[in-house]
């Protein structure tokens, strides 16, 4: 049976692909695929999707800012006769409303449906959902099948562990089935995996690599002398105090960390439910980082109800305080099926449910303390400023970061991918304040 698996882009071929981070969620998809059936991914990001080629079912999964097109992309192959199935984040916290544009939604993780699902299909008995109520064992986790598709030229996705047991208002990873459940998958299954994987830098897609200390320690232990670099997710709790897990990390080729430190505010991250995050830390967090030669990505989120037009002048000047290497500042948005969504539905706040427009860049909902516009303008200020050529300088000089190879692939692209994605991710100017 012939499967295709289609991530959808409202934009096709950008030309930017070794901006965009590499795909993972379908490549899982993939790796979870019986072997008796041939699968191939299409990333509209990178290729063309050609409709009149011939497949049995197409399965489709994308962020929620792009469920526009995954419809559109549904509803065409469902027009030429062809079984659909949509799953992904908002299809779980949505289900009903994927289900009119799909034969069947499958909601949740994937890992324990999906063959099932294939089954039921060659027998004619496909069932309307296939819902995954409890997370996904560890151990049952496949390796990601690449050689389906959707392969970047610099950066290979990986996961090693599943679920963040944080829990914040307004993230929709803890908050989906299963997500809120920590677990690891067994060390000698990622680095069997790592072992295949031909490129030399690596995107942890694990929402946290500090969620057990322990288990990270023992992974990065296994993975110097693999000859790797890789990037991954850290909290700022860990990684300001724990000196072992940093000098391992490093000698095992990390060259980034993504922290959320979310807010400067601690009244703003005591009431999102941060509870690994104390500003008065920040810095030592950072420091330490850069003490084991490691860079540092912090990301901001603008819009929260404690905060006042000052937040975006008050985190730049923390950001340069800080002296961080990257910094993402994204406007607060409240993806269905979060806490968040939840309470300002309830609140009368959410101002649109045109899902495109969810982009962590324009203003969905009505803001506190502040108009959409306020939040708008301060959060593409802060890009400005932090993205001037002067300033991307200046951390070049006073972060030493002057690994060339590094430095002209990811580096340098990745600062400015952060003023681009603003730009895209906004959508036109006229577009940047939600409609209603």
């Amino acid at each position: 049976m012939k499967v295709l698996l289609v991530w959808p882009h409202i934009r096709k071929k950008l030309n930017l692909a070794i901006l965009t981070y590499p795909l993972f969620t379908l490549q899982q998809v993939a790796g979870a695929t019986p072997k008796n059936h041939s699968v191939r991914i299409v990333d509209e990001r990178y290729e063309t999707l050609r409709f009149d080629d011939k497949y049995d079912i197409v399965g489709i999964s994308c962020l929620t800012y792009l469920t526009r097109r995954a419809y559109e992309i549904a509803d065409e192959y469902r027009r030429r006769g062809i079984t659909v199935v949509i799953g992904g984040d908002h299809a779980s916290a949505m289900p009903q409303e994927a289900k009119q544009h799909a034969d069947s939604v499958v909601v949740g993780e994937a890992e324990a449906s999906w063959s099932q699902l294939l089954e039921d299909f060659e027998k004619g008995n496909l069932k309307p959902y296939y819902i995954q109520t409890k997370a996904v064992d560890a151990d049952l986790i496949p390796p990601a099948n690449r050689q389906a598709g959707s392969n970047r030229p610099f950066v290979a996705a990986l996961e090693a562990s599943r679920g963040c047991p944080v829990g914040c208002e307004f993230c929709a990873v803890s908050h989906r089935v299963g997500g809120g459940v920590f677990r690891m998958r067994p060390v000698d299954h990622v680095i069997e995996e790592i072992k295949t994987i031909k490129n030399r830098y690596i995107f942890f897609f694990s929402p946290s690599m500090t969620a057990n200390p322990a288990y990270s320690k023992s992974l990065f232990k296994e993975m110097i002398g693999l000859n790797k670099r890789f990037t991954c997710y850290g909290n700022a709790n860990v990684l300001g105090r724990d000196d072992e897990l940093l000098k391992l990390a490093s000698e095992a080729g990390c060259q980034y960390w993504l922290v959320g430190f979310e807010s400067i505010s601690q009244d703003t991250i005591n009431s999102i439910g941060k509870k690994t995050n104390k500003v008065e830390d920040y810095e030592k967090t950072v420091q330490k980082i850069h003490k084991y030669k490691m860079k540092i990505l912090g990301n901001f989120v603008f819009g929260f109800d404690e905060d006042k037009t000052d937040i975006f002048d008050e985190t730049l000047k923390l950001a340069y305080q800080l002296k961080l290497d990257l910094a993402q500042f994204s406007v607060l948005t409240p993806f269905p099926g979060t806490p968040l969504f939840e309470r300002l539905e309830k609140e009368g706040r959410i101002l649109t449910r045109d899902w495109v427009k969810y982009t962590e860049a324009a203003v969905v909902f009505k803001p506190k303390n502040m108009t959409a516009e306020e939040l708008v303008q301060g959060g593409m200020k802060c890009y400005k400023e932090f993205y001037s050529i002067r300033n991307i300088i200046k951390r070049i000089i006073e972060n030493k970061s002057f690994d060339i190879l590094y430095f002209f692939n990811i580096w340098k692209l990745k600062n400015l991918d952060y003023k681009i994605y603003y730009k895209m991710k906004g959508l036109k100017k006229n577009e940047l304040r939600a409609k209603f």
